[in-house]
């Protein structure tokens, strides 16, 4: 679930990244940023081995498991705020236009060797594990997870969905959102705003992009307009990487936020929506104001989540955010994502030896945490970019 699920957030003060323009202002601010990656990561783990416990079932505690997929949102608001920034900067200082050709270059470095080598590696060991059912564990399966198309094919459940890859349906929307966001750039920026800087129409325009999820909703739930597998389609989730971009536009003008101020409205808008007015865990699919729900307040929290450390705030929470364990967990916070939920399932089965929808949530989440930052570790290592140049 990507989401990530990689927006790039590590830099030295100074540091290219990118288009050619300075990365973020301080290196503090850039570290609390890759301390919010870490907080995504472990989010994410957490909601899932929730599920594969049965805490699901838990009342409303099951639904607050539930609603821990808010990780997807927080790195969705974290890719949108870090990689239009400096689309925003350059617009604002008069200077070109980040490079499309190193754009698609350092995403592609940044996402595909890690994202690729676990895929085969995932393939490779349920060969030799009796792990059913599994319907994307075929050839076609495989070529679909390793182009991330999986979630085009309206069969994705049935025919492609691998059970050690069910979380990477928010990667091929991330991967989705790198495709556009040059596009998105060029009608905010050029056309809307006519090569000024304008930040009352950029900021109109945002909100009318933003506009597009709540009605892609409305007409997957309404009409027959869209094939059935839309839901996992960019524009269902498009609000939330625009909650990003209107951060970057709020930097750029020098806006501050302080955790002491919007924390507070994020966590009673997350005991909002881990309410059934967002769905419950009994059921099998959403209905239309649950989606909407869901979709508009999960906006809501993790934009508020990211915003401190976004614009300026140097309190308590951005600097518990910038201390050495959460910057080094957000480091290895895509690997994270990538190996946790096979290695959970090895871990779960083989190891703890748990029937499924039983055991510890907690006891999974520690001992799957255990296994995946180390695994995770060497896969950074083993794929990361070359670091002169490479964010």
């Amino acid at each position: 679930t990507s989401g990530d699920t990689d927006p790039v957030s590590r830099a030295a003060p100074g540091e290219v990244d990118q288009g050619g323009l300075e990365q973020v202002s301080t290196s503090d601010r850039v570290a609390s940023l890759t301390g919010v990656r870490a907080v995504a990561a472990l989010l994410v783990v957490a909601t899932h081995a929730a599920f594969g416990t049965g805490a699901y079932n838990l009342g409303y505690l099951g639904l607050v498991f539930a609603r821990m997929e808010i990780g997807v949102a927080i790195f969705f608001v974290l890719s949108g705020f870090l990689l239009f920034a400096p689309w925003v900067r350059a617009a604002a200082g008069g200077g070109p236009a980040p490079r499309l050709r190193r754009y698609a270059r350092n995403r592609a470095r940044r996402i595909l060797p890690a994202y690729l080598v676990t895929v085969v590696v995932v393939y490779l060991v349920y060969e030799f594990r009796d792990a059913t059912p599994n319907p994307g564990h075929t050839w076609g399966g495989l070529l679909r997870n390793l182009t991330l198309t999986q979630v085009y094919a309206d069969d994705y459940l049935t025919a492609y969905l691998h059970q050690g890859l069910s979380q990477m349906w928010s990667l091929a929307v991330e991967v989705a959102f790198y495709a556009v966001l040059p596009l998105l750039a060029w009608l905010l920026l050029t056309v809307l705003c006519r090569r000024r800087w304008r930040p009352g129409r950029l900021v109109a325009g945002l909100a009318a992009l933003a506009a597009i999820s709540p009605l892609w909703v409305v007409l997957l739930h309404g009409t027959d307009w869209l094939p059935r597998h839309a839901g996992w389609w960019l524009p269902h989730y498009l609000i939330w990487f625009i909650g990003g971009m209107m951060l970057a536009v709020l930097a750029v003008n020098g806006f501050r936020c302080y955790a002491v101020a919007v924390l507070p409205v994020a966590i009673a808008a997350f005991l909002v929506v881990a309410t059934p007015i967002a769905g419950t865990t009994a059921s099998a699919a959403l209905s239309m104001s649950e989606d909407l729900a869901k979709t508009l307040l999960f906006a809501v929290v993790a934009t508020l989540v990211v915003a401190p450390p976004a614009l300026r705030d140097t309190g308590w929470y951005t600097r518990l955010l910038a201390s050495r364990p959460m910057v080094w967990l957000g480091e290895i916070s895509y690997e994270i994502f990538l190996l946790h939920v096979v290695l959970m399932e090895i871990v779960m089965v083989s190891v703890l030896r748990w029937p499924v929808f039983t055991g510890s949530w907690a006891g999974l989440f520690a001992a799957t945490l255990a296994v995946t930052i180390p695994a995770a570790w060497m896969l950074h290592r083993l794929t990361r970019p070359p670091v002169s140049g490479s964010r």
